[in-house]
């Protein structure tokens, strides 16, 4: 009784194994990003210019990802995208990179934040 028993959860572990390991999406051996959807869109778009563990470090919901694609237009020469191939982008990114309670806060918004004592406007140039 007690080899079968045994027998039984050994099988189930297995198989709850299985299962669990059956429901993750394959990683790509050279980008990292989980190969679902539309992945080899956001491998042809993004990494020309970062590594991909950048991105995969990364977290956010989908308009989270568009503020960073919108930043990254404004203040790093990023294309524009067509608006198809942007939401592709943006959705695989927020499904399979979305936030997590365990990860680092956002950061503090500039208007909460004290005076820089060190910018150029509180340090007066010596006449």
């Amino acid at each position: 009784m007690r080899y079968i028993r045994a027998t039984v959860s050994g099988v189930a572990a297995i198989l709850i194994a299985s299962v669990s390991m059956a429901q993750e999406p394959e990683i790509d051996a050279f980008t990292g990003f989980k190969k679902t959807g539309d992945w080899e869109l956001v491998r042809a778009n993004c990494i020309a210019c970062h590594s991909t563990k950048l991105i995969t470090q990364q977290r956010g919901t989908a308009a989270q990802w568009l503020a960073m694609i919108r930043w990254m237009q404004a203040k790093q020469n990023l294309w524009q995208f067509e608006p198809q191939i942007e939401d592709k982008i943006v959705a695989y990114l927020a499904e399979n990179y979305p936030p997590q309670d365990d990860r680092r806060r956002a950061a503090i918004p500039a208007d909460l934040m004290p005076p820089n004592p060190f910018a150029p406007e509180t340090h007066p140039v010596p006449e």
